[in-house]
């Protein structure tokens, strides 16, 4: 796998694809190492650009693991938000890896539609709501209302509020990377429509 060729795509040509073998360091191996040490399984996604920084890779993985293992959400409320983060980088990637990871959880199919189409999805469950409404407002404004920031603390206590930005932070930065990296969607997996924004 990291001797694989960079490739072009309907993206544009991947970036910062894998390292190959002949420049692999002590470091990119332990890295590596480490990665499979805590996933069982060889790095992919994000993790391909981010091993040319092995420490960050490291460390955004361990963060990774305790937000999808450890966070203060069940499965469905935190791919919740991870949809809402790819969905506001339009993140071809993140999307089609979650989405589907999202829908087993019990995201609705037509709570993720909704917010594939950047619509803020009806029938949602009051918890959905309440970080519907903190997480969409995060990104969208750079910041959260008083009346939102109580109504989520009320919901989800202060725990709840670091882990809620720590989610929609740590899949940003993902999705920022995988985007400078044009890293393409999951082969055969469902994408998003560019928003008119």
């Amino acid at each position: 796998m990291l001797d694989a060729v960079t490739t072009t795509s309907e993206y544009g040509p991947e970036r910062l694809g894998p390292i190959p073998a002949h420049r692999l360091t002590p470091e990119h191996r332990r890295a590596m190492e480490a990665f499979r040490a805590t996933r069982r399984m060889e790095i992919f996604g994000p993790f391909i650009p981010l091993l040319w920084s092995p420490e960050a890779m490291v460390r955004a993985a361990a963060l990774g693991e305790y937000l999808r293992e450890g966070s203060a959400f069940p499965p469905g409320l935190s791919e919740f938000i991870i949809l809402i983060a790819a969905r506001h980088w339009t993140q071809q990637y993140e999307w089609s890896l979650h989405l589907p990871i999202a829908v087993r959880a019990g995201v609705e199919p037509e709570v993720a539609g909704a917010i594939a189409e950047g619509r803020r999805p009806p029938r949602m469950s009051p918890e959905q709501e309440t970080l519907y409404d903190f997480c969409t407002e995060l990104v969208q404004t750079q910041g959260v209302s008083d009346a939102t920031y109580a109504r989520t603390l009320d919901a989800f206590g202060e725990k709840g509020i670091v882990e809620a930005v720590a989610i929609t932070g740590y899949y940003s930065m993902l999705a920022m990377v995988l985007n400078t990296a044009r890293t393409p969607p999951v082969p055969g997996g469902p994408t998003l429509q560019p928003l008119d924004r």
